[in-house]
Formats: structure tokens, sequence, C-alpha cells
């Protein structure tokens, strides 16, 4: 089976009413902005996948340039009232992938969950290696209807030119689609539209599965409570594709890793299921040593 490596590239806060969003429509992201409870500092993970065919890299997380002086658009109001980040230097997926003793030129190929600043800010370590972004996602990102949806297009390297995500009608468990990463069809990728439209996840097949989920709930708690996060720009949409996560974890066992959630991580590590006992025990002994 391939393993999975979480890496860590800084630290981000923000609202609560973003993590789990209140109202409908165009007030969910009132609450966000206007919320004046932050969340505790969470996690901006990035993931490495050791595969016999070759290393695979899902997300290249934060860079430390968020620290700089107009880095962030400052009349966007999220990046002035919604969002702080922690990244230094050595956050980064370049030094973070050498502590682990891989160069970045080893990585065969990037998949983007979606092309926010924590999870594409890094980009710029990882020059020539094919990199798949859904289309839907490149092209709402791009110019300054990009920048108004929170993306950070003119900050992307000017070399960067992602391959489009190309799905085929091959299910898994309740997804329709998938995009297969590897010969033996063992590592691919899924639709999972929500947090944005053209979000995707990567699924590690194995025993169990390791689902690699980019933003579709910021908790595996907040999976399992049904909630959906403040800034979904249709939330029925990510309710649905959060409920086929479910459906897919009744189906099977996998291990859930959401970018942002503290103990993802250490659900990797222990290898503990969405909706299984030990999944729910992880977290009661983490909570209880916090």
């Amino acid at each position: 089976m391939a393993k999975v490596h979480a890496l860590r590239t800084g630290s981000v806060r923000i609202k609560i009413a973003q993590m789990a969003g209140r109202g409908r429509g165009i007030a969910r992201l009132g609450h966000v902005l206007l919320d004046p409870e932050w969340s505790d500092w969470v996690p901006i993970y990035a993931w490495l996948i050791e595969h016999d065919e070759g290393l695979m890299l899902v997300d290249t997380g934060e860079t430390s340039r968020v620290h700089q002086r107009g880095y962030h658009p400052r009349w966007h109001p999220f990046f002035r009232r919604a969002s702080q980040f922690r990244v230094q230097p050595d956050d980064e997926i370049g030094p973070q992938l050498r502590t682990i003793g891989v160069r970045t030129r080893d990585i065969r190929q990037i998949v983007i969950t979606h092309l926010h600043t924590d999870h594409a800010g890094g980009a710029g370590h990882l020059v020539g290696q094919k990199t798949w972004v859904h289309p839907i996602e490149w092209t709402r990102a791009k110019g300054l209807g990009g920048q108004v949806q929170g993306y950070l297009p003119h900050r992307w390297p000017q070399w960067w030119d992602p391959q489009p995500i190309r799905f085929e009608s091959f299910a898994f468990g309740p997804f329709r689609e998938r995009m297969s990463l590897t010969n033996r069809g063992d590592v691919f990728v899924v639709p999972t539209p929500g947090h944005t439209p053209g979000h995707v996840s990567v699924v590690v097949r194995g025993e169990p599965s390791i689902f690699i989920a980019g933003d579709t709930s910021y908790t595996q708690e907040l999976l399992e409570q049904g909630v959906v996060d403040g800034v979904s720009p249709d939330e029925d949409v990510a309710r649905q594709t959060n409920q086929r996560i479910l459906a897919l974890a009744r189906e099977q066992p996998i291990v859930y890793l959401p970018s942002h959630d503290p103990n993802s991580a250490n659900r990797l590590a222990g290898l503990a299921t969405l909706m299984s006992s030990e999944s729910d025990e992880l977290c009661r002994e983490l909570a209880g040593s916090g």
C-alpha cells in the first residue's frame, strides 16, 4: 500500500462562522466577516503520497510571504477581517519535504484540491512537475474576478501551467467519476464540489483507504454533524458532497483527512477510520490531553 505523509506548512486561524456556517445565502458570508469569535490556530496540511509509481503531492500548502505587507489585497474584507496566518520560511513545502528526505524535483505529480492560497501558495517550490487542477477551479480563480472571490492568482508563479483534471465515468462508491493518478488505479481524484465549485479530493486505496479531503469540512466532527462551512458558494452542493463522503464511510473503512483538522495527522498515524469507535476514542484521548 502507498504511504501518506502529513506535511504541516504553518497555521491559520479563521472565524468560527467560517468553520461552521450560520444562516442562508449571502448572510453566511456576513456572519464570517462580522463574527467576533476566532478559531484556535489550526494546521495547514499538504500531503505526500509515496507510491511505487512515483511520489505525489496533494496541495502545496502556504507561503511565508503572507506576512509581507501588501501580499494580500488590502481592499479584500476576508483578508482584513477573517483570516490570520503563522507561516515561517521553514514551514513551506520545500523545507518540509527536505525534512523527510524528499527533493522537490522527485515529485512526479501534484493535485491541487482547490486554489485558495493556503492550498496553492507553495507552488513556487515545485518547478516543472505535472500539476492537476479542476478546470472549473482554474477558470474561476483567474483574474480580478478570482481575487474578488478570495483567490490570489496574481501571486502564482508566471510559469505555472496546471493541467485540467479530466474525470471518467468510473464510480467509487457514491462518487460517480474519478481520474486515476496511477496505472494500477489505486490513487485517484474524485470531485468534491462545495467549499469551491471545482474542489476535488484524492483517494489512496488500501485497507483502509485514505481520503485526502482538502476543505470538504474543517474537521471530521463537523462532517459527522452535517455542518457546512460558511464560505461555500452553494450550501446544498456542499452538503451533498459531504453526504457522499459519509455514505462512502458506511460502505467501507476510510481515514478522513481534512487539511485543517488538528486531529488529521493523528488519525492518519493510527489509521483511525471515519464513523469508527477507534476514531471517536482517539478524539477523546486528544481532547483529554489538551
